[in-house]
């Protein structure tokens, strides 16, 4: 299991880290790719939506993942094949996680033969917007067999403020 970094971002007057850039750009650049699917289907309304989610299928892939809240701890499973630690960055703010990774597959031209390869750049932006806050400072990330593993401590605080409203909710009911 190989450990990756997390960025943790958080409190106010906090710089916001570049990950926030680039998903601006990553979103300029989704925009860009729907408005040409628009243009080349010649216009005209009713498939802007179409468009859109066309244009983040054909730049963002999406892997399969999970969000499971466990032991006073959010834990996030993501399948992401063919990616090393170093392709990817995992952002901690006090209530999502973000992940982003970018692989490319390229082959040298002097070397072998190359008849045939469907592998190239693939990436992936994913937010996980979280049902409870967390501790920036107690977040994991680790690389396995292809998995990514995520765990994020819940702040205490919020897990015993939840408690009284839900007795009360039971007892109203």
């Amino acid at each position: 299991m190989s450990q990756v970094a997390v960025q943790k971002v958080g409190g106010r007057g906090t710089a916001l880290p570049a990950i926030f850039d680039e998903a601006k750009d990553l979103f300029e650049r989704v925009r860009q790719h729907a408005f040409e699917l628009f243009q080349s289907r010649r216009g005209g309304p009713g498939s802007e939506v179409d468009d859109w989610l066309k244009a983040e299928q054909d730049l963002i892939w999406t892997p399969e993942s999970d969000l499971v809240e466990k032991d006073g701890k959010f834990e996030v499973q993501m399948a992401v094949p063919g990616f090393e630690v170093k392709d990817m960055q995992v952002t901690a703010t006090p209530d999502a996680l973000v992940v982003r990774a970018k692989a490319t597959h390229k082959h040298e031209q002097d070397k072998d033969n190359v008849y045939f390869c469907e592998f190239g750049e693939k990436e992936l932006f994913r937010r996980f917007d979280l049902p409870g806050p967390i501790d920036i400072d107690k977040v994991t990330a680790n690389l396995d067999k292809g998995v990514l593993h995520i765990t994020a401590a819940q702040i205490a605080a919020a897990k015993e403020e939840a408690k009284p409203r839900e007795k009360a909710a039971a007892m109203a009911a």
